[in-house]
């Protein structure tokens, strides 16, 4: 059981169950000795009330006249008791109710219990009436009964504590956990595209509250820290510009020169080819910078996605034919799709450079579509390499390039979190799969779409 409200709720319903149960098994003795207890005093009352029929007289009576009397008190009581009278000479005049049956005796003990046979248990009185012993026996049957009863009562409430407590237990652990619920959504809502959210914090002083203020102050820094690492990254893109722009300036100034050697020339050249990589590596961090600053605004527009990715066919089979490579595309669905057209363009072109760069000559890259019912599905597969799972994640990572298979593959790692960026944009999601061949690496981006009525 992982959650701790039901944990609480549990702990709850077993303490409360407890705490009842010792209640009821305290109420156990206390009735059961209560009317026990209730048995001596009648057991009590009845001797003296034999003591006062039979009168003083009655020692020094002749036995006839004793027997006689003796027989008429008990035939009147056996209704209620089993009467012992035990007379000097050893001999037991008995209530007809024993059936002639001994009530059994316990030294030392006037109250006990004890069991006759063909009549039950009994609780027994010894009283002494000089020169006789009277013993007399109350059934125990109705105790029991009402003994009985109550163990089931308590069975019942029992179970029905259980039930209610549970429910209260769910329902006060649902009341006081509710600051910790709101600051696990509020916690899970902030990332690194809204980090000025804050949890709610009550104007109370318990552990809750602290915790939350302790969370609070982290988020702080935390927005303060990346907005440092995005002021950095933009304003050193910017400034490198400059530079980079007075560099190729010269580079080119020099490759008119007539008189420039060939060795230096192609040196000039080189440099060129990098200024140019390294510019294009600004541009994708000022473009990342601003995408996670929400800073790109997005011309969402309806179009048909047929006319869209035969469009964007014709352009990819250019360019995969001059790699030697085939390109197919598939499309299924009807309706519009709803996205940013050149941004959408721009991340089909980035997932096919790379696709491009990892496929065998000879290879065919796959592009599939599929409109359904609130998502546009794109799919692209090639027949390169593939990925390790570990590594299907941390492709999208900046400047993250796979090296395997023999192979080096060129780039700046920058083109797969750049699509991710405009996929996010989009409110979509974009993930790297193994192929079903087995072979090769399938990229799918899957947009939201708004439902058809």
């Amino acid at each position: 059981m992982t959650s701790i409200g039901a944990r609480m709720a549990l702990w709850y319903t077993m303490a409360a169950t407890a705490t009842l149960g010792c209640v009821f098994v305290v109420g156990y003795h206390y009735l059961d000795r209560h009317l026990t207890h209730g048995l001596d005093i009648l057991n009590e009352s009845e001797f003296r009330q034999i003591q006062s029929h039979l009168g003083p007289e009655f020692a020094t009576s002749s036995s006839p006249f004793r027997e006689m009397r003796v027989r008429e008190i008990t035939e009147n009581a056996a209704a209620i008791f089993h009467i012992e009278v035990q007379l000097p000479d050893g001999s037991v005049m008995r209530s007809s109710s024993l059936n002639g049956q001994d009530i059994p005796d316990i030294a030392g003990q006037w109250q006990y219990n004890a069991a006759v046979a063909d009549i039950g248990e009994l609780r027994v009185g010894s009283f002494s009436m000089q020169p006789f012993q009277i013993v007399i026996g109350t059934p125990l049957q109705p105790v029991q009964q009402v003994m009985s009863n109550y163990v089931r009562l308590c069975f019942g409430l029992m179970l029905g504590m259980v039930l209610v407590s549970l429910l209260i237990g769910l329902g006060l652990t649902r009341m006081l956990l509710q600051p910790v619920r709101l600051i696990r959504d509020t916690a899970n809502r902030i990332r690194s595209d809204n980090l000025d959210q804050r949890i709610p914090v009550a104007n109370v002083g318990d552990e809750i509250s602290d915790l939350a203020r302790l969370l609070n102050q982290m988020f702080d820094r935390l927005e303060s820290s990346f907005s440092q690492i995005r002021r950095f990254t933009a304003e050193a893109s910017h400034e490198l510009k400059t530079p980079l722009s007075l560099i190729r300036l010269h580079a080119e100034k020099l490759l008119r020169d007539p008189s420039l050697s060939t060795q230096n020339r192609e040196s000039a050249q080189v440099q060129l080819e990098e200024i140019e990589r390294l510019n294009r590596i600004i541009e994708d961090l000022l473009f990342l910078s601003r995408a996670d600053a929400h800073a790109i605004e997005l011309q969402i527009q309806s179009f048909d996605p047929v006319h869209f990715l035969n469009s964007f066919e014709q352009d990819a089979t250019v360019l995969v034919e001059h790699h030697g490579l085939r390109f197919e595309s598939t499309h299924n669905g009807n309706g519009n799709a709803m996205a940013d057209l050149r941004w959408m363009r721009q991340v089909l072109l980035n997932l096919l450079t790379n696709a491009i760069h990892v496929s065998p000559s000879g290879g065919v890259l796959r592009l599939s579509s599929l409109l359904l019912d609130g998502e546009w599905e794109i799919a692209l597969e090639d027949e390169g390499p593939g990925l390790p799972a570990d590594q299907r994640e941390r492709v999208f990572e900046r400047f993250f390039r796979y090296q395997g298979g023999g192979k080096t593959y060129g780039g700046s790692g920058l083109g797969l979190a750049i699509s991710r960026s405009i996929i996010e944009l989009h409110g979509g999601a974009i993930s790297a799969e193994s192929c079903e061949t087995g072979q090769g690496l399938r990229i799918v981006i899957r947009l939201p779409m708004p439902k058809t009525s």
